[in-house]
């Protein structure tokens, strides 16, 4: 993984962006000495953003249940009766 100032990062952009692409390179922009960007793969944003649908599947499944523990789920004919969409 190449680490970089966002000074130099400025003038290599083009070039960060054809390594992360063509050779799947990570690319650490730094400011101040702090991480604060990142130029990555496609694949790998693919990735990421897959783990987060992921995860929030899970917790929407986990809300449900313990909705469902508490007595908080009514059947959707209710529901659809309650909100006069019937």
């Amino acid at each position: 993984m190449l680490e970089n100032s966002e000074r130099e990062g400025r003038e290599d952009c083009a070039s960060y962006i054809d390594r992360a692409a063509a050779r799947k390179e990570r690319i650490r922009v730094a400011r101040d000495g702090l991480d604060v960007a990142a130029v990555i793969p496609i694949e790998d944003l693919d990735l990421l953003e897959h783990f987060e649908d992921r995860l929030d599947t899970l917790e929407a499944l986990d809300a449900i249940e313990e909705a469902a523990e508490k007595g908080g789920i009514i059947p959707w004919e209710q529901f659809e009766a309650e909100l006069g969409l019937r």
